[in-house]
């Protein structure tokens, strides 16, 4: 280990790398703490700490969107773009034409997502903002409660100032991927939730070892760490997880050794429930849009319980969006059809198995067996936040800050796993080339 990180820092251009990546990811955080004009940020911290999806948005954002800062959607409007378009090539023949391109189609398809970015940052700036000042005193400073019938004009130049942000959080993405180290929007989606760590520690010291402390707050501290630690190591097992599919090729020589096709546990990665998460805020974001209320209106009592995942119907709902994702997305990524053919074309087979229709069914089941499987991993990882914190009783404020679980650890971990590969490889190509030098 230690000679690896000596290879690595001996390598100039890539401790250039790092150096830069980290200076980017100062800027971003940085951003995080730049308030909008005309908002009240105490309130507008109280509200999103009592909504699930706002939540986990704020994470990914680093914190800005609790702060109502500039970077409040920080990259999570081009993921979400990325993913459309990704799925868009499935059903539209030009997005499908374009991905076949090669390099110049791939320009096409960027180009398309940072429009499609434009539109989404600038759609779901509204809609957060007009959910959570569906009043004009709820997040607006009293210097300008006196202009509240012009709210709204009020409102879409907050949503212009942060569609702002996320094209600029898209571009600093761009700088770290081009100059920096591994991809630019992961490596800002962990800063952001790498920084809230110690914020989470800081609220589990002051509930259980300050005025409270006692014997039994201190074991459940430990527990709660302990807990942590075990998801991290569960997390990174799961996520190294691989199932390889033996391949042999027909015109090879007898005793040659053939290859395999690795299929990840966990193919479809944060997305289900990602997808599963934005699904059901959906109704409840409409409900902070017309300004109802759970105590006073039936109907939005009653999507209350059916879309929150804080309730029984709603969890229920969330692990059905979960599971029905993942299979829906890993099938997407790892298409069996296209790969039978592929090795049919190549020569090759799996051992058993006939080329054509008969691998392509195996590699079905294959996939099947294995997504469950990962489809189950991803369900647990997403129910432990809400199970710890009814458990343990937290608040609402203290559940937005205490994640243990979710999908924050898969990011964490998949980004760490890919950078260090990354670095590894860029080290690894740098020595070879000045051997031959």
């Amino acid at each position: 280990m230690f000679n690896k990180a000596k290879q690595i820092l001996s390598n100039r251009e890539i401790v250039l790398k790092i150096i830069i990546t980290f200076a980017l990811l100062l800027v971003f955080k940085a951003g995080t703490y730049i308030p909008i004009p005309l908002i009240d940020t105490n309130s507008v911290r109280n509200m999103i700490s009592d909504n699930s999806f706002l939540t986990v948005l704020n994470a990914f954002s680093g914190g800005g969107l609790s702060n109502f800062s500039i970077l409040a959607l920080g990259i999570s409007p081009y993921i979400t773009a990325s993913i459309v378009i990704q799925m868009l090539q499935m059903v539209i023949p030009k997005f499908r034409e374009w991905g076949e391109e090669g390099e110049n189609g791939k320009q096409k398809l960027n180009r398309f997502t940072r429009y499609t970015t434009v539109v989404i940052s600038l759609i779901q700036g509204l809609l957060i903002i007009f959910s959570l000042g569906s009043k004009p005193d709820n997040i607006l400073t009293s210097s300008v409660l006196q202009y509240n019938n012009i709210y709204w004009l009020i409102y879409i130049y907050m949503a212009i100032v942060i569609t702002a942000g996320s094209a600029f959080t898209m571009w600093l993405a761009d700088l770290i991927t081009r100059h920096g180290i591994g991809n630019g929007s992961s490596m800002i989606i962990s800063a952001g939730i790498i920084s809230s760590i110690p914020s989470m520690f800081v609220t589990l010291s002051n509930k259980y070892l300050g005025a409270q402390f006692s014997g039994l707050n201190l074991f459940f501290f430990i527990l709660i760490v302990v807990l942590y630690v075990a998801m991290i190591l569960g997390v990174v097992y799961f996520e190294g997880a691989v199932r390889k599919v033996p391949v042999q090729y027909a015109n090879r020589q007898a005793g040659q050794q053939g290859s395999d096709i690795p299929i990840k546990l966990n193919s479809a990665n944060v997305i289900p429930v990602i997808f599963a998460s934005t699904i059901l805020s959906i109704p409840l974001t409409i409900i902070g849009v017309l300004g109802l209320s759970t105590e006073t209106s039936n109907v939005a009592y009653w999507l209350n319980q059916v879309f929150s995942n804080q309730e029984p119907i709603g969890i229920a709902l969330y692990v059905i969006l979960i599971v029905f994702f993942s299979f829906f997305y890993s099938f997407m990524q790892v298409d069996p059809e296209k790969i039978a053919d592929n090795l049919e074309k190549q020569g090759a087979f799996i051992p058993g198995y006939r080329p054509g229709e008969e691998t392509k069914q195996q590699l079905s089941k294959m996939l099947f067996r294995i997504t469950l499987i990962g489809a189950t991993y991803l369900t647990i990882l997403a129910l432990v936040p809400i199970i710890v914190a009814k458990s343990f009783g937290f608040t609402a404020q203290e559940s937005s800050k205490i994640t243990i679980g979710g999908t924050s650890l898969i990011i964490i971990v998949g980004v760490a796993i890919e950078t260090f590969r990354q670095i590894e490889t860029a080290s690894e190509t740098k020595n070879y080339r000045g051997f031959l030098d």
